[in-house]
């Protein structure tokens, strides 16, 4: 029987994707210690979660006036820690969570990726998980020593490119290499061992690689690109893919358009699960779970839109009037998000947005930018099965409202709701996140047989 997958969205920051979120009277404040990120980690175990995983940037939001102050002032994203460290920590307080993170194809090189998450993939048995991105905007670029951002397309062609030599490292070591014979004195089989000897248009990576195979063959691949570029990307090598949908027709239609290219891919559909991004707010009573929502609704501020919207569309909104329409040049010239701009144009057809509508379509910054299950736990069990039910998704990544008590009253409520119904799994199948996700431990050169 088809069954949901669980994803827990993270953030190695002061706040959840919800910038408001630290200004909730439950959030924990303890964001920069080990232990916050070990409470969320046992509640998601608890709650059985496929996966944990980090969103992550290479910048504060500072587009917006050209300065970091207003970031600072509101606390909107402006402590980001590295999420792979934290990863090791929370791998080390559960044996059985997934644990993923975004990493850059952009500013980072393919061996180094490969390594980093390699040696995760060893150090939680096989639990780890990579979420390919391009990067976004010129304050990243700015930081790791460009000046601009690179051409959206571009950057997905350089990003295939980067896939072919990390998933060719991963496939320098063969099971059975390593057989430490101290008697023979025989370490590891050389011709079990390979190079790389990569050259591409963007890469050269020789090798050989230095870490050996996990349990679970190597990491798994997680995507989250919508735009026309981006979906031929995910289709191509995403094995777990996370989306914005903003309501369950579009997200029907997308869902069924993805799953159609992952087959034109050479590739199983049923091998890659699309999990929808969604605010979860559930207690013992529908009446109680309104009156939580009502409090989170006062938390964002407008600058808080306004300063994401100029981070994720690479353009300071500050320079534009907020009831002025953008040119069609104007927007063009953006290099962010594509996939944002191709949603402003179906709702709007053709009229060209405002600042204001961009916040009122979008909702960047509130409570609103993923659909909202509310009530007890029969009314949010509902909402996830209407969606899973009916192909709109396989599965969710729930956002919280704050941390680490959504995911502690998401675990305790919904699961065993979503479980009695049978759209969830009652226990993991195994020790390694593929085993978890029903994916097959890949095979040497698996990957070679697509795109």
């Amino acid at each position: 029987m088809r069954q949901m997958t669980l994803v827990g969205f993270l953030q190695a920051q002061n706040c959840t994707n919800f910038v408001g979120s630290w200004r909730h009277p439950d959030a924990a404040q303890d964001f920069t210690s080990a232990e916050y990120y070990r409470r969320i980690a046992r509640a998601l175990e608890a709650g059985k979660f496929h996966l944990g995983f980090f969103d992550d940037r290479l910048a504060m939001p500072d587009l917006f006036a050209g300065d970091h102050a207003h970031t600072v002032a509101n606390g909107i994203r402006c402590v980001k820690m590295d999420p792979i460290t934290i990863l090791t920590v929370m791998g080390m307080a559960t044996t059985r969570l997934g644990l993923g993170s975004t990493f850059s194809t952009t500013y980072f090189e393919p061996f180094h990726v490969a390594r980093v998450f390699a040696t995760l993939d060893l150090m939680t048995e096989g639990r780890a998980a990579w979420n390919v991105v391009t990067s976004m905007n010129d304050g990243e670029a700015r930081n790791m020593g460009h000046d601009s951002h690179q051409h959206h397309d571009r950057r997905y062609d350089r990003a295939d490119e980067f896939m072919e030599v990390v998933q060719g490292h991963w496939d320098a070591w063969e099971d059975g290499a390593i057989v430490a014979d101290k008697a023979t004195g025989l370490f590891a089989h050389p011709e079990k061992v390979h190079r790389l000897d990569y050259k591409g248009e963007f890469f050269q990576s020789r090798g050989p690689f230095t870490v050996p195979r996990s349990k679970q063959g190597h990491p798994v691949i997680i995507q989250a690109g919508q735009s026309g570029r981006g979906t031929t990307f995910a289709a191509r090598w995403a094995e777990c893919v996370f989306v914005a949908y903003h309501g369950i027709e579009q997200a029907r239609r997308d869902y069924a358009a993805f799953k159609t290219k992952v087959a034109d891919a050479g590739r199983d559909p049923d091998k890659v699960s699309v999990c929808a991004g969604v605010y979860p707010v559930v207690a013992e009573t529908r009446a109680e779970a309104e009156d939580k929502v009502a409090l989170i609704d006062k938390l964002p501020k407008e600058i808080d839109s306004l300063s994401l919207l100029s981070e994720v569309l690479n353009f300071d909104f500050s320079k534009q009037p907020i009831d002025k329409p953008f040119t069609q040049e104007e927007m063009d010239s953006w290099t962010g998000v594509q996939g944002m701009r191709d949603r402003m144009r179906r709702e709007l057809g053709n009229r060209m947005p405002s600042p204001r509508d961009f916040i009122n379509i979008t909702r960047r910054g509130t409570f609103h930018d993923h659909p909202r299950f509310v009530g007890s736990p029969k009314d949010v069990a509902d909402g996830m099965e209407e969606w899973f039910a009916t192909r709109a998704c396989d599965g969710f990544v729930i956002a919280a409202a704050h941390v680490p008590g959504s995911y502690e009253e998401f675990s305790r409520l919904v699961v065993p709701e979503l479980q009695r119904r049978g759209l969830f799994h009652l226990d993991y199948a195994g020790p390694t996140l593929r085993e978890n996700l029903g994916l097959d431990r890949p095979t040497v050169g698996d990957w070679r047989q697509y795109g």
